[in-house]
């Protein structure tokens, strides 16, 4: 081989001295073209090619053997150069004789893991070493990312240590801008380090061949001697004795060398399992982070310290984990009852709850967490209203029942109610409490199911797992139609159940009155009292209305307003006529300025008081009409009165006038009452349309919400059973306008009255022809309301509003089934027979013109 090159030059070694099996690192120049260029490496004079690993022309990494020198140079020969010279030296250092029972302070230098999938100790040699340029030829580094790589090629690593390695990623990743002629030195490259461990091993055996002939020779001396002797199978010959001598060495090594390999033992074992504690820390102190998280709180920090625990080592068959991974389950598992018990006690709010569920969810626990929750608040609200009615009938009275005092009047002064309400009864007092309760709880109860239906709450857990329902979406729905008609109408029952016992104990079934009755000793209540405590169930009312609650859950509610309405008014009536006889008896025949008595004024007061009490509004609580004096009327009866007065203007006084005029000879006043009467019938029509503006639009305004309240479809509907609530209301609405209008002149009944049914008539009208289909129950739906109230309405009903009810009657699909039109015919009967008291004042006697 051409000798170009220069011969190779050692210029530094690093470290310059150590012990046997050293690895050092030698620098210089020309230290060889290639792995294969490199044929003679020597330190102090020992051969350390077998060790060797080219890096670069400037850099060999080896270790030293165990020379003769203790100093000495490094000699470097390669192909190119020749034998090389050195300008630094290594010192070896010679270790210390220590006997064969003494301990060592030396640690071997070996890298021992443990594997989890065999469970066997796998040692990785010393004198493996990674080369960082296999190829052995100029890196480079592309610029493509990683994610690019790992997209191109899945699965794979560009890490020529992997058993997933990939070589095209490897030559993209790494020599992306080498040249076909850089490559194929690098296959050549690839080949020699192939074969470099063969040669390696080969030239160190070439090294070592006189020693083995040596041996040989002694080997084969000893057997002529033998066999001269002649004595090799005689007992007590020489190769005996020598056997013996070896066999008790052999007895003797072992016996002291015994202490000494159990000590090396032991040590690695010590250092296996530090291995393993070190490099698993995280399940081994798993148990005890868990507890102090929970102690803490952080329920979040455990979670998630145990999924990622469980994805780790949840399948492991490696005993010791097993049994760390068994003592996290036994925590984990006390967690899971804790939360469950945090989550059913009771009171909590709807943030813990939910917070609750999401723990027990995430930790997989057993059941549905949601729903145990809903039922334990269930059987906590229920508990609630039944403690509240024990509470009022086994406690003391607290206030003192009302006495009426001698003469006095239902219709008494503000002041004189003032003081006799301050002592509250206890039926009202239950009533508020009750109602308290409700509208306190009812609301989270109510969300918290929202959740679990919308999917928030639901629980991916193996509750639906181990039942014949696999199907989550069906065990929603049977649990919505649990929940619906089972729990919330229970709430709803139990609330009218503890009133009814209260209040109208007659109307309980005999074997309620144990549970829910027990007031007969307590204060009977006045018409003033009954209309608070109506205010009161109103308000659990509406409060459960805007929930959204369907209505016919509430329909219970709806009917005892009705019962307590018309108990308020037979009270009130009996304790009006007992007024009416005192009066009577010391009537002073005093006249007013009208001349009128006190008595006659009093038989006034009593007419519009049971006129309003029979039509009060019950969507409006506040509004409640009573008779006082010094009663301030609303801006709405404002208007009336303005109304009134104006009427009573252009038919009396300008008539008047103008008669007197005429009667006196006054000429040119035609023009001055035509202005005057053309101004007030101005002032007429404005306040006119205001006061039906006011009154109108809330009532119409009303049906549509109405009428779609609880998800209600035209198109899938149930069988019709009667007029739903929101026409009822509707109508008392109405009622309550009568009422308003009557009491202040019945002249204006009819003008108002047709009015508002013109508005509520087009509403219906637009609302039936926005339908785009009805089946066959929504259409009879339709029809049956419709229907209703046209009749009850019928004293008011215009042109227009029998043209716009006509309309949205044709928007509907005919009945022809004669089943179909006998069960209208039914509900409209029953509808009619249900509202008659109502519907009372709509008489035509009702409405007919003062007489003035």
């Amino acid at each position: 081989m051409s000798r170009a090159r220069q011969p190779p030059l050692v210029t530094g070694i690093s470290p310059k001295e150590g012990a046997a099996w050293t690895k050092v690192t030698i620098r210089g120049e020309n230290l060889g073209t290639g792995p294969a260029d490199l044929i003679g490496l020597s330190i102090c004079g020992h051969n350390c090619l077998l060790t060797a690993e080219w890096m670069s022309a400037s850099k060999i990494v080896c270790r030293v053997g165990p020379a003769k020198d203790d100093k000495g140079e490094i000699i470097v020969t390669t192909k190119s150069g020749g034998l090389g010279t050195s300008t630094v030296s290594f010192k070896l250092l010679r270790p210390e004789r220590i006997g064969i029972l003494d301990q060592s302070a030396v640690w071997v230098d070996e890298m021992n893991y443990y594997d989890m999938r065999t469970d066997r100790n796998k040692g990785i040699s010393p004198l493996s070493l990674r080369p960082s340029n296999p190829l052995g030829i100029d890196l480079d580094k592309g610029k493509i990312p990683q994610k690019d790589m790992e997209l191109t090629f899945p699965g794979m690593s560009g890490d020529f240590t992997s058993e997933k390695f990939s070589a095209t990623w490897y030559l993209i990743e790494n020599h992306s801008g080498s040249s076909f002629e850089q490559l194929k030195i690098a296959a050549s490259n690839l080949k020699k380090q192939a074969t470099k461990k063969n040669e390696g091993s080969l030239a160190y055996v070439k090294g070592g061949l006189s020693t083995f002939f040596e041996a040989q020779d002694a080997l084969a001396a000893i057997h002529q001697r033998l066999e001269s002797d002649g004595t090799e199978r005689v007992e007590g010959s020489m190769t005996q004795r020598l056997e013996n001598i070896l066999n008790r060495a052999s007895d003797t090594a072992d016996t002291l060398f015994q202490e000494v390999l159990g000590r090396k033992d032991k040590a690695d074992s010590t250092r296996n399992a530090l291995n393993v504690l070190q490099r698993f820390k995280f399940l081994f102190n798993l148990p005890l982070n868990i507890e102090r998280n929970i102690q803490k709180g952080d329920y979040d920090v455990v979670i998630n310290d145990y999924e990622k625990a469980k994805s780790l080592f949840g399948n492991t068959e490696v005993p010791v984990f097993k049994k760390v991974y068994a003592e996290v389950e036994t925590r984990i598992s006390a967690l899971r009852s804790l939360l469950l018990e945090k989550l059913l006690q009771t009171p909590s709010t709807l943030h813990d709850q939910k917070r609750y569920i999401r723990y027990l969810s995430d930790l997989h626990a057993s059941g549905d967490p949601a729903w145990l929750c809903i039922y334990a608040q269930h059987k906590w609200i229920l508990q609630l209203m039944q403690d509240c009615r024990d509470e009022f009938i086994t406690h003391t009275c607290l206030t003192f029942p009302i006495k009426r005092l001698k003469g006095q009047s239902s219709f008494a002064q503000p002041h004189e109610v003032t003081s006799w309400r301050s002592e509250t009864p206890q039926q009202v007092q239950f009533v508020e409490k009750l109602s308290d309760v409700v509208i306190g709880q009812l609301p989270n109860f109510w969300k918290l199911w929202i959740s679990y239906v919308n999917g928030s709450l639901f629980s991916e857990v193996s509750y639906y797992s181990d039942r014949k329902h696999t199907d989550k979406k069906s065990i929603k729905i049977l649990h919505s139609t649990n929940f619906k008609w089972k729990m919330i109408e229970e709430v709803t029952h139990r609330l009218v159940k503890l009133v009814r016992g209260a209040l109208l104990p007659t109307t309980l079934p005999q074997s309620d009155l144990s549970l829910y009755g027990g007031w007969e000793n307590k204060t009977e209540l006045t018409g003033a009292w009954l209309t608070q405590i109506m205010h009161i169930v109103r308000g659990c009312h509406d409060a459960l209305s805007a929930l959204e609650i369907p209505n016919d859950l509430l329909q219970v509610i709806q009917d005892l307003l009705l019962e307590l309405r018309v108990h308020c008014l037979m009270v009130t009536l009996l304790h009006t006529i007992e007024d009416v006889k005192r009066l009577a008896e010391k009537e002073d025949w005093v006249v007013d300025n009208e001349g009128i008595t006190s008595l006659v004024r009093m038989c006034y007061c009593i007419k519009q008081y049971v006129i309003s009490s029979i039509s009060v509004d019950l969507s409006s609580p506040d509004r409640f009409p009573g008779v006082q004096e010094g009663f301030s009327p609303t801006s709405e009866q404002r208007l009336l009165i303005i109304l009134s007065n104006c009427q009573y203007l252009e038919r009396r006084t300008f008539l008047n006038l103008a008669n007197h005029f005429e009667k006196h000879g006054f000429t040119g006043t035609e023009k001055i009452t035509r202005v005057s009467v053309d101004a007030v019938r101005q002032l007429d029509r404005n306040l006119f349309e205001a006061y039906i503006e006011r009154r109108a639009d809330p009532i119409a305004g009303s049906l549509e919400p109405g009428i779609y309240a609880g998800y209600f479809d035209w198109r899938d509907c149930q069988t019709p059973t009667g007029v739903r609530n929101y026409l009822k209301e509707a109508l008392v609405n109405i009622i309550t306008v009568h009422a308003e209008v009557f009491t202040v002149s019945k002249d204006l009944v009819s003008r108002v009255l047709s009015r508002i049914v013109e508005s509520v008539a087009d509403e219906m009208c637009r609302l039936m022809q926005c339908v785009s289909s009805f089946s066959k129950n929504g259409a009879l739906q339709a029809r049956l309301e419709l229907c209703a109230l046209r009749d009850s309405i019928a004293a008011y009903l215009s042109a227009e509003s029998n043209s716009s009810f006509k309309l949205a009657l044709d928007a509907l699909p005919q009945l022809h089934s004669g089943g179909d039109k006998k069960l209208l015919e039914e509900l409209l009967n029953k509808f009619k027979s249900s509202m008659q008291l109502q519907l009372t004042c709509f008489q035509p006697s009702c409405i007919q013109p003062v007489k003035r």
